[in-house]
């Protein structure tokens, strides 16, 4: 079977797609600057971006890990965000947890893992 990779680079693909499953990278915001809301809001629209790159969708998630800075400050706020994005009956397995980030103005990482529309 083959491997497809999307948007690789020396060091890490944004995503990698074998046996109908797509694997993605962790997206972080690009605008530090922003909140928590606005960053989970920022990293939302890279996963949409990359599910679209990889003939996926939301309603196609099959696992989620999201890692906060602050887990007492931002999960409320990022909790509300990631609901209003799903579709509704389509949530998938889901950890989250408080990380010391790669950046300290990193607030949110979420890697997902989709099935293939095919």
């Amino acid at each position: 079977m083959n491997i497809g990779r999307i948007n690789k680079s020396p060091r890490l693909s944004g995503a990698v797609i074998y046996n109908g499953t797509i694997f993605f990278s962790g997206q972080v915001s690009t605008n530090r600057k922003l909140d928590i809301r606005g960053q989970t809001l920022e990293v939302l629209s890279k996963i949409d971006e990359l599910l679209m790159a990889s003939g996926s969708d939301r309603s196609r998630l099959l696992s989620a890990q999201i890692w906060l800075k602050d887990i007492d400050r931002d999960f409320t706020a990022m909790n509300d965000v990631w609901t209003n994005w799903l579709p509704e009956g389509a949530a998938p397995a889901r950890a989250t947890v408080e990380a010391r980030l790669a950046s300290k103005d990193v607030l949110v990482e979420i890697m997902v893992i989709a099935a293939t529309s095919a």
